[in-house]
């Protein structure tokens, strides 16, 4: 059985021997090793190599030959070049989860590690104003949504709108490498962008099929009008006996207008061809519902993996659903892989977690109070827990539930930096704690894929003494 080294200060010693104590039918056997320092936040690898003498020995075996470590695993905050600490102990050295607490998790996670580099939906992005802009201005456009994850970039025709640069608009963004597809209600349109090279026509019905031999573009077909699904059935039909490719889209509508019964009408249209490639446009939920769309995106692509979706239309127009296509690129990855595995669509990533956290307050209270009560120097530490925001050093702990609460106990008045700093984490930690995110002293809150992972450097913005470093000649009153 593999034997892991877990290197730790002393303030999270017990608690880390507590968690791995309790991970129960663990596939290695562990040990704990303190390394002389107070908070394992502030270990590096320099230090580590230092006070850890290679090779890296059992310390749980006292009788005959010490068992050499299979694995070292460090804090996940542990700052450094862990691939040339493996080499340097000669077995691999890894960071753990930024919380002790995820241990349980992070193992079952990495145990049976999921693929989200694949996926089966294709994403169509729209430019719905793609007549009020130039030609460079669609471009650049494109190089955003692609960036974003779309596969097509779908340029949206405005009724009763000239779109002079159409023909242009199609071939500059075939040169420049992308699948392109013309969104129209207007026929002459939609010959002018299968002319000019479009890959994809949005959208004819079985009216308008004589679009579809003028042009080389694949068609998607819609009904007559969202309830006449024979019209849609009649039009998939002929172009199947053509022996020609189509999308089919029932059209969802939306709330309160008819959602469930369009979803019924998808089931339906799949149960009468089920190999026929489905296009969903879900823009008339994530556009028309004032809600985040992350979660709206996650179910409709679940939809979407259910029926076998082959193809999404999305747009990012309104403010709160500017990132419609960097979201459904998640949610494909994600519900194919739920679908693919036959599991629920859990741990496998946060990235559509963007408002709250599946664990927010890994510490409670008690365990809070344990770590507190160790504490021998003037430096502030923030936890959240259920209760509120816990803030303690050795002259006690502050406990409240937002940030101007707690300002007056800590009594920084005079010591500007310090102040700063805890004014930004006192901020963090309110907001956290009011949303259910998870709460980490000197790291940015995470978003998902809302925003970007990043790493601040404390000491641009702080001098020495600010945060859990501080010089101990600065006693908090």
């Amino acid at each position: 059985m593999e034997h892991i080294v877990f290197l730790t200060g002393r303030l999270a010693q017990a608690s880390l021997t507590r968690v791995l104590a309790g991970i129960e039918a663990a596939p290695f056997t562990w040990e704990v090793r303190e390394i002389g320092l107070q908070v394992a936040a502030l270990m590096t690898t320099d230090l580590i190599r230092r006070r850890v003498a290679a090779p890296v020995f059992s310390d749980a075996e006292p009788e005959g030959e010490p068992r050499r470590a299979d694995r070292i695993i460090v804090p996940g905050r542990c700052r450094g070049d862990v691939d040339a600490l493996s080499l340097h102990y000669g077995v691999p050295v890894e960071r753990g989860p930024q919380e002790l607490k995820d241990l349980p998790r992070h193992f079952n996670r990495s145990a049976r590690p999921v693929d989200l580099s694949e996926y089966r939906v294709a994403i169509f992005a729209e430019i719905v104003d793609a007549p009020r802009l130039s030609v460079a201005q669609i471009v650049e456009r494109a190089h955003q949504l692609a960036a974003d994850g779309a596969d097509v970039i779908d340029l949206g025709c405005l009724p009763e709108t000239r779109f002079d640069h159409l023909a242009e608009s199609v071939q500059a963004l075939k040169a420049a490498g992308f699948e392109v597809s013309v969104d129209s209600s207007d026929a002459q349109e939609l010959l002018r962008g299968g002319k000019a090279g479009a890959d994809y026509l949005l959208s004819l019905t079985l009216d308008s099929l004589w679009i579809a031999d003028e042009v080389a573009a694949t068609p998607v077909l819609i009904p007559r009008v969202p309830a006449d699904e024979e019209s849609l059935y009649q039009a998939v039909a002929q172009l199947q006996r053509r022996g020609r490719a189509f999308l089919a889209d029932s059209i969802l509508d939306p709330i309160p207008f008819g959602l469930t019964a369009s979803i019924v009408r998808y089931h339906r249209l799949r149960a009468r061809f089920p190999d026929a490639p489905i296009m969903l446009g879900i823009g008339n939920l994530t556009e028309l519902t004032e809600a985040d769309t992350s979660g709206i995106n996650a179910v409709l692509f679940g939809i979407a993996a259910e029926l076998d979706v082959a193809a999404v239309l999305t747009t990012q127009v309104s403010q709160h659903a500017r990132r419609a296509v960097r979201e459904a690129d998640w949610a494909r990855r994600i519900m194919h892989a739920a679908a693919h595995h036959g599991t629920l669509p859990k741990g496998m990533s946060d990235a559509l977690m963007t408002v709250h956290a599946k664990h927010p307050f890994p510490d409670t209270p008690e365990e809070i109070g344990e770590i507190a009560a160790q504490v021998r120097d003037p430096n502030f530490r923030v936890q959240i827990s259920p209760l509120g925001l816990h803030v303690y050093n050795r002259d006690g702990m502050r406990l409240g539930q937002g940030a101007f609460e707690l300002w007056p106990q800590l009594k920084l008045e005079d010591d500007a930096d310090h102040a700063f700093y805890m004014g930004v984490e006192l901020a963090r930690a309110e907001i956290a704690w009011q949303l259910g995110k998870r709460y980490v002293q000197d790291q940015p809150l995470e978003w998902g894929c809302a925003a970007p992972r990043v790493t601040e450097d404390l000491a641009r913005w702080c001098a020495p003494g600010t945060t859990m470093k501080a010089s101990r000649n600065k006693a908090t009153p």
